[in-house]
């Protein structure tokens, strides 16, 4: 067969030699991506999955495999394009470069992809990977890589010596220093907190200036993310966890014990000395009675050797009903069977204010639960200021408008 036409097509028109070359060469990339894809990743997956480790499957989840499966086509372009013909050396030099660029950026983004599975199977194997979070210092590795990878980039395209780049960035350093500052200052506050356990992902953290009261959800290198309560989530920067302050209940959580720290406010004028009556009434409780009979003796030894007798009582010591009520829920809580035994338990008075005498109590509950611990507590509450009447002590509460209205219509009424 005679090919002496077509070559001569070819010898006339260089052009369309060098179109269907690169179109061949476009099209072989095309199908070796697809086969590699396609058949050597497959196999790549599927190994992984008859292994016991996990490493392997997490590289997959990230991509890493597939990304280097793209070095392939571009080590084909590097070997194949001084082979199509008529084309010009300079259009050589700069393909090979480009493909050069795309290989370095290619093993970049698996690099990347690597360093985000490390950051997976932390978070899935380690126990204390809340207590040691390592995405900050995964973020740093990334951002050395792509600067790393953008320096040899560029020195692949000019053709020029990395070094040589390098060299010039020395007097650019304090332009380096003003551009990557958040990301220098982050980077020390993250070595902070971690080296001095600051701040875990799960703990509670209150930041009042910034709105965020909730659970620390990600821990990241210039960021640290907070669920609220209402499900929003305030982004802080990781430096303010050195430089301000804020509130973390880890402790709380770990004690196994929460706090209960709330008063009753009494009405002072509701305030009197118990009677015989109000003494005998009082020795029917269980809780009360032990408290009862001893202070009335101490009372008693203590009237009779002073010669305090009952018609001089102003000389004496009698029991009030506001220390008597202190006493019935100091023994209370130290009953309750959802108080914690083992932690702090009182119940006393503060300074007297315009809101009446608050009788504070304080304890812990056994749950660090929100719900439980807010039931215990209301419960607490809900029967101390029920049994307030017995003693005949008052709550101390502002006239609202009913009571200014009831007031009125008591003066304005007949015979008034």
């Amino acid at each position: 067969m005679d090919l002496t036409p077509i070559t001569g097509f070819f010898d006339n028109y260089t052009w369309a030699a060098t179109a269907i070359g690169l179109l061949l060469m476009a099209l072989t990339c095309w199908l070796i991506d697809r086969v590699v894809q396609r058949w050597l990743i497959r196999g790549v997956i599927h190994v992984a999955g008859r292994t016991t480790t996990q490493w392997d499957d997490a590289l997959i989840e990230q991509g890493v495999f597939r990304r280097l499966a793209h070095l392939v086509p571009a080590a084909f372009v590097q070997v194949t394009l001084p082979l199509i013909p008529h084309l010009d050396q300079d259009w050589i030099t700069v393909g090979r470069n480009v493909a050069t660029a795309y290989m370095v950026l290619t093993a970049a983004l698996a690099c990347a992809g690597g360093l985000t599975a490390v950051h997976v199977m932390h978070n899935r194997g380690a126990s204390n990977a809340s207590l040691r979070p390592i995405k900050g210092y995964l973020q740093l590795a990334k951002l050395a890589v792509f600067l790393v990878s953008a320096v040899l980039i560029v020195s692949i395209l000019i053709e020029r010596s990395p070094l040589l780049l390098l060299s010039g960035l020395g007097a650019m350093t304090a332009v380096l220093l003003l551009v990557f500052k958040d990301t220098l200052l982050s980077l020390v506050a993250s070595v902070q907190i971690a080296s001095n356990d600051i701040v875990r992902v799960g703990d509670w953290i209150e930041m009042p200036n910034l709105n965020a009261d909730g659970d620390v959800i990600d821990i990241a290198l210039h960021t640290v993310k907070v669920q609220n309560w209402d499900k929003t989530i305030t982004t802080i920067p990781t430096q303010r966890f050195i430089t301000d302050s804020f509130r973390n209940w880890r402790g709380m959580q770990e004690s196994g014990a929460r706090r209960i720290k709330r008063s009753l406010l009494i009405d002072q004028s509701s305030i009197r000395f118990l009677n015989p009556d109000d003494e005998k009434a009082l020795l029917g409780l269980d809780l009360l009675k032990p408290y009862m009979e001893r202070k009335l003796e101490e009372i008693r030894e203590w009237n009779t050797h002073r010669n305090a007798h009952d018609e001089r009582w102003p000389n004496g010591r009698r029991l009030t009903n506001i220390g008597t009520f202190r006493a019935y829920a100091q023994a209370y809580i130290e009953h309750h069977s959802e108080i914690h035994p083992e932690r702090t338990r009182l119940v006393r008075a503060l300074d007297p204010g315009p809101a009446g005498i608050p009788i504070q109590i304080y304890c812990f509950t056994r749950t660090i639960v929100w719900l439980e611990h807010e039931r215990v507590r209301g419960d607490l509450f809900d029967h101390l200021m029920a049994m307030l009447p017995l003693f005949d002590l008052r709550l101390y509460q502002n006239a609202a408008g009913h009571d200014i209205r009831r007031l009125s219509l008591a003066d304005d009424a007949p015979g008034a």
